[in-house]
């Protein structure tokens, strides 16, 4: 079983990095032939820097769209960033200070992990225009979290593991060592829900977490009174055909 589970997670994790590498390397060359960033837009660079880290840290189009889903949202998203940092705990020795102090906050960010997949899941139930457009996909990846984080909860909680041993069996991989895996349902179920996750990462919708870094409606500068807009594909193709006169600059 050690074995099977240390094949698994390398086969997962080569998938995950490599994956998701392609796919920004792919959403890196998507030329963006128009200006269309979404008013009220910054008009410099640094105004987009500070557009995207509220839209990162505060989900700010969100907010202004729906208030309820925001706050499902950030009780997943927050949550789930406090829980894996906490994680970290079994790839680390010595673990680092700050990994220590957060472990009695991420213990209970579970919680708030668990009510914003809820939430979510609720809505795609009750609400008709919401259920019209999901798919069962959507439906799947929060089945998946959900069941990672209520077989996690349910290692903490009611079925308590050789944490100990977790620990020196991820250590074990990421020294290419193959330690022994406790085998006990909740570990077992919590791990290969986790492998299965970062398995289709890279090709379901989770993918929004990097492709939010290259949504030109999110990051282009509102110049375009100021600046002609020229891809950098757009300017190396070649002149147009004898006959078809040059569109005049700022037209």
């Amino acid at each position: 079983m050690s074995t099977l589970y240390a094949v698994l997670f390398y086969v997962a994790t080569v998938i995950l990095i490599v994956g998701t590498g392609m796919k920004v390397a792919r959403y890196a060359r998507t030329p963006a032939p128009l200006k269309i960033p979404v008013s009220p837009a910054p008009r410099t660079k640094r105004g987009v820097w500070f557009r995207m880290f509220r839209e990162v840290a505060f989900f700010q189009s969100l907010f202004k769209s729906n208030r309820w889903i925001w706050v499902f949202a950030v009780l997943f998203h927050f949550g789930m960033l406090l829980v894996l940092l906490r994680h970290l705990r079994y790839f680390t020795q010595p673990v680092w200070w700050w990994v220590d102090l957060i472990q009695p906050i991420g213990v209970y960010a579970s919680f708030a992990m668990l009510a914003g997949l809820g939430g979510l899941l609720l809505r795609r139930i009750v609400v008709p225009r919401i259920r019209y457009i999901s798919s069962p996909s959507d439906y799947l990846m929060l089945a998946l979290f959900l069941g990672i984080v209520i077989s996690g909860m349910g290692m903490k909680f009611l079925m308590p593991v050789d944490i100990l041993a977790v620990k020196q069996f991820f250590l074990g991989l990421m020294r290419f060592q193959i330690n022994e895996l406790p085998a006990q349902p909740g570990v077992l179920i919590h791990l290969g829900l986790v492998a299965i996750l970062m398995i289709i990462f890279p090709i379901s919708k989770l993918l929004h977490a990097p492709g939010v870094f290259f949504a030109p409606s999110r990051t282009q500068v509102d110049n375009a009174r100021e600046f002609r807009h020229l891809s950098a594909w757009a300017s190396q193709l070649p002149p147009l055909p004898e006959g078809i006169p040059e569109p005049e600059e700022g037209k």
